[in-house]
């Protein structure tokens, strides 16, 4: 349609970008947050939590602030819209900055502040609320702005301009979600990420301010409120807003189980989550599209059809993550372990979110009649849903009730709700959707039901599995394997240790895992701290170790439960060394924040005259480990390596002062009994000597072997996370 000289469509294609570049910024946002603030999931919960309130408010306080210029033409809510997305725009350059000003005073002026405290995320989150809110409330304002300019343009399209506008945003958070995780992210880094969302939203805005000189200005003026008659009035009923409420939470708090459960078959990489949250989109971009479609040709209601299945279809992520469906669960390749997982969460998830992208935008147009108003206020209840459901999913539905009786719990209100909106003729309906329920519920199985002999743990971070007997136990973190008995972290610390020429007083462990490093290094008679971000986990100590219960009461051990990067941030000690063992795969989310040269700027100072850091790495392929030795080169000027025992992985030792080769004799000798003893536990037919002969007898590796495998590699660092971000690489058989 087109309405003296311009068209409603092009409203689809500015909110389709707004809706791409509000993706990318909240992906930089909350990357930049977990790297200043901790990698914990109350600091995920805070920063997605502000971004949803800041919608939400802007949503509602945009629809109220319209309501001024209620006589008006369409030119004046179409630069005020362009505005908002320029202050967007204006948040790629000025959140970060905020987030890193806030790092920088809460490091050197809240030392007071205990960590892991709820002080500590009560002041970190006021920061970030302060950082992100505003800008978070300019992408809400969009929607009631931009309903205002099209009211004045076409009476006929007023009406549902909200679904309008939410299928386009939608489509671009679809795209915001894939590009630059598949893309943009491995090819320009974060930095050069959101510089390309920044140009898309300046471009728009100057598009909106241009398209607004040719709006006739005395066009659309009209004081008068369109009339909501018939169902509209219905849906402006306060059970309207409980439902989009309900919507709201339900599907967030769900999307937090989800990822729990497919991530165990899409990888532990970045382009899972990536996937859940694009899959969730699409679907819901279908269901948005089904209703602009319905409404167009219809005039009844759909609700009670809708409604029905609903509670069913949240249920169905149990079948499709069920380990006995017969789909592959990976592929040889990431790309086809990804696409099978895919497959399985796009069948678990799609069925659900399609119909919440169909209710949403209906319930809203509903209400609101084509209103700004009465649409910001309905979008901003639905918002509310969202900011509790990942708090409520996190901190009490998963810890309490696990994956399983977690959807449960959560679909228990779409089942009222489709119990009450049944019509007689779909009673029977209903009833086979209960049936069905109860069939999943108790048919179906966890992952974790693979294990037959297993100890589970739920905390808010995590479900943790302890499995196997002897050598063969396991430790699982949201059914990704983390460690298993071997040496090698036994190597972690003994190797560093030994190479001291005077004995350690101290030392420090980044990662719990099994515990074999931390009780390694308690067997040297030396003080040892470690930080493990899961508290499920050292719970399970006692699991891998008979002696663990016994060795964390010991006056000698402290087990911190931190963000491993946080806590050295926020502490003053300093250790003789600090032993880094990121979690396993690679390429795991988050973990280049333990790779990179921010990383080893903090553990600098927290390193005593001689100290040594020892940074264990599984390997990867020449990109990766080419940016991890360049990092490390550029951090400290006294580097060796070894590839550790077993012929997996690389040990590199890195300190600020000389590090004197050794001979696996030298090494043995500086060992006290009991340390000997503990390297040699699970070989005792060799001696401490042959375990470190194993190491040393390859070789030292040069650095600049692993630089010339790959040198046009920038190092690795907060903002090029080379490790996490491969599939280019991959997907054109780079080595």
């Amino acid at each position: 349609m087109k309405t003296n000289g311009l068209k409603i469509t092009w409203f689809y294609g500015f909110f389709f970008v707004s809706g791409f570049c509000s993706l990318v910024y909240e992906v930089v946002w909350l990357r930049l947050a977990m790297a200043k603030f901790g990698i914990t999931t109350p600091m995920v919960s805070i920063v997605l939590s502000v971004f949803m309130a800041g919608l939400g408010i802007g949503s509602w306080a945009g629809g109220l602030f319209i309501r001024r210029f209620d006589r008006s033409a369409a030119v004046r809510p179409l630069r005020l819209y362009a505005l908002v997305e320029l202050l967007i725009g204006v948040s790629g350059i000025l959140a970060p900055l905020t987030i890193n000003a806030g790092a920088s005073v809460l490091s050197s002026a809240g030392q007071n502040l205990v960590w892991n405290s709820s002080a500590y995320y009560f002041v970190s989150g006021a920061w970030i609320l302060t950082a992100l809110l505003p800008w978070c409330a300019c992408m809400g304002a969009t929607f009631p702005f931009a309903m205002a300019a099209i009211r004045r343009l076409s009476s006929r399209e007023s009406s549902h301009s909200f679904s309008y506008l939410y299928l386009a945003n939608v489509l671009g958070a679809v795209l915001g979600t894939l590009v630059p995780a598949f893309f943009l992210i491995e090819l320009f880094g974060f930095d050069g990420t959101l510089h390309i969302a920044i140009v898309l939203n300046a471009i728009l805005a100057l598009t909106v301010v241009l398209v607004s000189f040719i709006t006739p200005p005395a066009q659309g003026a009209n004081s008068e409120r369109t009339p909501v008659t018939g169902a509209s009035a219905n849906a402006r009923s306060s059970s309207a807003l409980w439902l989009l409420f309900t919507t709201g939470l339900a599907s967030m708090a769900m999307e937090v189980i989800w990822i729990r459960q497919f991530t165990v078959y899409l990888g532990n990489v970045v382009y899972a989550f990536a996937l859940i949250l694009a899959i969730y989109l699409a679907a819901t971009f279908i269901g948005s599209s089904a209703y602009r479609k319905w409404m167009r040709s219809h005039t009844g209601t759909i609700f009670s059809a809708v409604w029905v299945p609903l509670g069913l279809a949240a249920l169905l992520p149990l079948l499709f993550a069920d380990p006995r469906l017969p789909l592959p669960e990976a592929g040889e390749s990431t790309i086809a372990g990804l696409a099978w997982g895919a497959v399985r969460a796009a069948l678990g998830i799609g069925f659900f979110s399609g119909p919440i992208g169909f209710l949403t935008p209906m319930l809203v147009d509903r209400r609101s009649g084509g209103d700004p108003d009465r649409a910001g206020a309905a979008y901003a209840i639905n918002v509310l849903g969202c900011i509790l459901g990942p708090l409520l999913a996190g901190f009490f539905i998963l810890p309490w009730a696990g994956e399983r009786w977690g959807l449960f719990v959560l679909a228990l209100p779409l089942f009222a709700v489709g119990f009450v909106s049944a019509t007689s003729n779909r009673r029977m309906a209903f009833g086979g959707t209960v049936l069905a329920a109860l069939l999943l519920i108790f048919l179906t199985k966890d992952f974790g039901s693979k294990f037959q002999h297993r100890i589970e743990l739920r905390d808010h971070t995590a479900t943790v599995i302890a499995t196997g007997e002897g050598m063969s136990r396991r430790l699982l973190v949201n059914g990704v394997g983390m460690t298993k008995l071997t040496p090698i972290t036994k190597m972690m610390v003994h190797l560093p240790l030994s190479f001291r020429p005077k004995p350690a007083k101290n030392g420090l462990v980044i990662c719990f895992g099994m515990g074999t490093s931390f009780r390694s290094m308690l067997s040297w008679g030396i003080d040892t701290t470690v930080v493990e971000l899961v508290p499920s986990v050292p719970k399970l100590f006692g699991f891998f170790h008979e002696d663990g219960p016994a060795l964390v009461h010991s006056p000698l051990a402290h087990v911190v439960i931190d963000d491993g990067r946080r806590f050295l941030d926020r502490s003053s000690e300093q250790f003789d060394v600090i032993a880094a063992d990121p979690p396993p795969p690679i390429g795991a989310p988050t973990s280049s924040l333990l790779y990179s040269q921010e990383f080893y700027s903090i553990i600098k100072p927290h390193l005593r005259a001689g100290g040594i850091v020892q940074v264990w790495c599984p390997g990867g392929d020449t990109a990766t480990m080419s940016a991890i030795a360049k990092a490390l080169r550029d951090a400290f000027p006294y580097i060796r390596a070894y590839e550790s025992i077993e012929g997996w992985g690389v040990h590199f030792l890195a300190s600020m002062q000389p590090i004197a080769a050794c001979t696996p004799a030298e090494l043995a000798h500086r060992m006290p009994a009991s340390a000997a003893k503990d390297l040699v536990e699970w070989d005792s037919d060799e001696t401490a000597e042959d375990m470190f002969d194993d190491v040393l007898s390859d070789g030292e590796k040069h650095l600049s072997d692993f630089i010339k495998a790959d040198p046009s590699v920038p190092p690795i660092q907060d903002d090029r996370p080379v490790n996490e971000y491969f599939l280019l690489r991959e997907a054109f058989h780079q080595p």
